[in-house]
């Protein structure tokens, strides 16, 4: 290391230096897709002195908008576009992917179109419109380009409502307001915000519209027709499965449900057709045969086209109602289909707010021409992103191979059988109840709201059942934040207390639950009380003051461990029973000062001192603190010591000192098996001429026998031996020095540590020849000392031909105790620097959080 090498060395002037920061994930987004992270990663580096820490002084350069990675679109995605995923541009061969998908779409979309206007009570060429548009304007205009748009089952009760209460011109025109209205959302730029409402709520919504569907189709099935209320044709169905109106209609709806159910299931290349359209088709061709009700569509299409109508004066009530029941249902529903949409690819992440926009064009155009309510739909969508599609070109083509069909190809509708389109109406309604949903809900102890939610849509009707979902989500809520858990565990061995554990927020509306669980304790046991609370209000305050000091008065030992938020501290004599403030001695007494308290350290991360008393002798607080591990911190890391019980796997050789400020695995974030550390005063490396030295014994058995593929060497601000060192050389020619101070005796020679302090004189001879003399400090030194140390370690023959192989990186580390902060020591520039940003990856394409995160 030499003087020149104090400045940062010069960049290339064709180099574009690094920004200062990388947004999360560390990566790039290309017209190639998701590049890798950069080569360099970006640091912040001081042009300074060499081994001084960098800091964020006026020498370390803000971030700017540059540097603020790819451009991001309203709701934070990249607007670019990349390989695999949606792209408006024409690149060679996605055309071909985009007409490919389309008609895949087309295909799916036809019969489903068609039986919803049918389920709708609105004239079958309604729902050909709502296709068409869905697929030209949404997927023109929306933010999520591989999103198909179209009449969905989720609005079907709402809409055959409307049209048997106020006709079917009036829904056209509830169809165009609720558009604006969408259109309206869409500029208030609430997209995200619509997706706060409780999952169960919306899956309890989809599933009560699916048994809906179920309920009013089966009579349909069975040859009779539905009434308007779910509960109606609850009640009357026992009867007409007991006496079907027409017996050849069951058949048929049979037929389609069983081909839809199994058709997935056939091999290639039967599987391949789309299996409402195979169920719709083979059951149409098997009714020609029987004399059944068939769908009944006008010669003239253009002109059965039904304009929409401004209801009555006193309508507008209702209608306004409808209006936003059906903007309201139809974004959430779109919303959730384009999210759901949005991990079937790796492309840029849409803008949820233009969705909203392009769904409510639609919707308006839609009402406009006499069609149905839009929304974004997931089969079509699902089935567009499988089948290859690239860009919304394939939304719009599925839209004009709609409006192709309906013109040219309209007699073939006329020969569906209603039987059929309602059986494949039962099944899609059928899969609105989604089991794994079910299960998910139940898991997270929500299944009331989902049930509230369900019944509440069957029985009621979709606005009341959401909102009664809504309501129960919003009282759970409460209850779980409001009233905490209170759990009582019985002795787990001969002279153990008893353990009251407390948890999250004790208000008085616990307190029934707190005073039933403290009465479990038996009068004369001990007790240890565990308040991992964040929150205690006067109530509850009062009932565990006044609990604790009649136990006390009774002579029974009480523990409290402040486990949660609420400073407190362990007692220490009773309490007198005319002092009716026990826990306000527990808690210490509030200082006339108000003052925000920072958050709680976690006890495996807090010093001893934090939480236990001064008064405890320390074989005591070490008893304590192994107590400690047991009860919280060894549930949480016994799976990775399993895992880890047949040997140690460590990619790290951690080379430190032994001063016990420094925590590696805190400093790291790193568990058990990941790093193999050596501790020394200093963190000194001896050369190789020390034999038989017990750190290059480890650093030997770690290379070797452990393959470890990094050793990092961490000094510290503050260090002892280096200190020593520093002092030692500086007093060299000082007569007086070493002659006691002041006791008339000299000091009892430490000629262990004397002789351990040698090998720390390379990096002072260093650290004279690189600076001409001393350095400032005794911090400077340790800097210095650990760049010799990397030395030290490729003098190392081990070290060495592993470092040459590429099987093995040295990494220098300093670490401030003052400011908490770790540097790390670039080899090139001679430096210590911050860290760079996160280089955690992003999840990958297609996994869920629940797989990243281990749950």
């Amino acid at each position: 290391m030499h003087a020149e090498h104090h400045e940062p060395r010069s960049r290339p002037p064709s180099v574009t230096p690094s920004p200062t920061a990388l947004p999360y994930p560390s990566e790039t987004v290309t017209g190639a897709g998701i590049a890798a992270p950069t080569e360099t990663a970006p640091r912040r580096a001081l042009p300074r002195a060499p081994w001084r820490r960098a800091g964020r002084g006026a020498d370390a350069p803000a971030p700017t908008p540059d540097s603020a990675g790819p451009a991001a679109g309203p709701t934070g995605g990249p607007t670019g576009d990349s390989a695999g995923g949606p792209t408006d541009g024409a690149p060679r061969g996605v055309w071909r992917h985009d007409l490919e998908a389309s008609v895949v779409v087309f295909l799916v979309a036809l019969p489903l179109s068609l039986g919803i206007a049918v389920a709708s009570g609105a004239p079958v060429v309604a729902g050909i419109i709502a296709a068409v548009v869905g697929g030209v304007v949404a997927g023109a205009l929306g933010g999520v380009p591989l999103q198909v748009s179209g009449p969905a089952a989720g609005l079907t009760a709402v809409v055959a409502e409307i049209v048997v209460t106020h006709g079917w011109r009036v829904a056209c025109f509830v169809t165009a307001a609720a558009g604006v209205v969408q259109i309206l959302f869409g500029l208030s730029r609430v997209a995200r915000a619509a997706l706060a409402i409780s999952p169960a709520v919306v899956h309890g919504m989809l599933a009560g519209i699916g048994l809906t569907i179920v309920i009013g189709q089966v009579h349909v099935v069975l040859g009779g027709t539905a009434g308007s209320a779910a509960w109606d044709n609850l009640v009357v169905l026992p009867g007409e499965l007991a006496s079907p109106a027409v017996p050849a209609a069951a058949l048929l709806g049979l037929i389609t449900i069983a081909l839809t159910v199994l058709w997935p299931r056939l091999p290639r290349p039967l599987s391949a057709v789309p299996a409402p359209l195979a169920a719709v088709s083979a059951a149409t061709v098997a009714s020609l045969a029987f004399d059944v009700p068939r769908v009944a569509l006008p010669d003239d299409l253009l002109g059965a086209i039904a304009l929409p109508a401004v209801p009555a004066s006193g309508e507008w009530g209702a209608v306004a109602l409808a209006v936003l029941t059906v903007a309201l249902v139809a974004s959430i529903e779109s919303l959730l289909s384009a999210v759901a949409v949005e991990a079937m690819h790796s492309g840029p992440r849409g803008d949820l707010d233009r969705e909203l926009l392009g769904q409510g064009a639609a919707n308006t155009v839609s009402g406009l021409l006499g069609g149905l309510p839009i929304t974004g739909v997931i089969v079509r969508s699902s089935t567009n992103v499988r089948a290859g599609a690239r860009s919304r070109r394939s939304a719009i083509l599925h839209g004009l191979w709609m409006a192709g069909f309906a013109l040219l190809m309209a007699p073939l509708v006329g020969k569906i059988p209603l039987a059929v389109l309602a059986g494949l109406l039962v099944v899609i309604g059928l899969r609105l109840v989604d089991l794994a949903h079910i299960r998910a809900i139940a898991r997270h102890g929500e299944l009331a709201i989902y049930l509230t939610t369900v019944i509440g849509v069957v029985l009621l009707n979709l606005l009341e059942g959401v909102l009664i979902g809504i309501a129960t989500a919003l009282l759970l809520a409460l209850r779980r934040t409001l009233v905490a858990p209170v759990n009582v565990h019985p002795p787990t061995g001969p002279g153990s207390p008893w353990r009251v554990v407390v948890e999250g927020a004790l208000t008085f509306l616990s307190l029934p639950r707190l005073a039933r669980r403290l009465a479990e304790v038996p009068p004369g046991a001990p007790v240890r009380l565990d308040l991992a609370v964040d929150y205690l209000d006067h109530g509850a305050h009062k009932m565990l003051d006044d609990w604790i000091a009649e136990r006390l008065r009774a002579g029974v030992t009480v523990t409290v461990d402040p486990v949660g938020y609420v400073p407190m501290a362990l007692p220490s004599a009773p309490t007198r029973p005319r002092n009716r403030r026990v826990l306000a001695n527990l808690l210490g007494g509030r200082s006339g000062r108000h003052h925000a308290r920072p958050p709680r350290t976690p006890r495996w991360l807090a010093p001893w001192s934090s939480w236990q008393h001064d008064q405890l002798h320390d074989q005591q607080r070490l008893l304590n603190g192994v107590d400690e591990f047991h009860r919280r911190t060894a549930p949480m890391i016994e799976p990775y010591l399993t895992e880890l019980q047949a040997g140690q796997r460590p990619s790290t050789l951690f080379i430190t000192c032994s001063d016990s400020r420094l925590v590696p695995n805190v400093i790291t974030s790193s568990g058990p098996g990941d790093l193999f550390t050596v501790r020394t005063p200093g963190a000194f490396v001896p050369g190789p001429h020390a034999v038989g030295d017990s750190t290059l014994a480890a650093i030997e058995y770690a290379v070797e026998i452990l393959g470890v593929r990094t050793i990092a060497v961490c000094g510290h601000s503050g260090c002892g031996a280096v200190n020593a060192l520093f002092t030692r050389n500086e007093h060299s020619h000082d007569p007086d020095h070493g002659k006691g101070h002041g006791s008339g005796r000299a000091p009892a020679p430490l000629r262990h540590l004397e002789a351990w302090l040698r090998h720390g004189e390379p990096a002072l001879a260093r650290a004279e020849r690189e600076t001409g003399g001393l350095p400032a400090d005794a911090d400077e030194l340790s800097r210095i000392s650990v760049a010799q140390q990397l030395v030290a370690l490729r003098g190392l023959s081990v070290v060495r031909r592993a470092e040459a192989a590429g099987q093995l990186h040295l990494v220098g580390m300093w670490f401030d105790i003052a400011t908490a902060r770790a540097i790390v020591l670039d080899e090139t520039t001679d430096r210590f620097e911050i860290p760079p940003g996160s280089l955690l990856p992003a999840l990958e394409s297609g996994q869920r959080l629940a797989d990243a995160v281990g749950h």
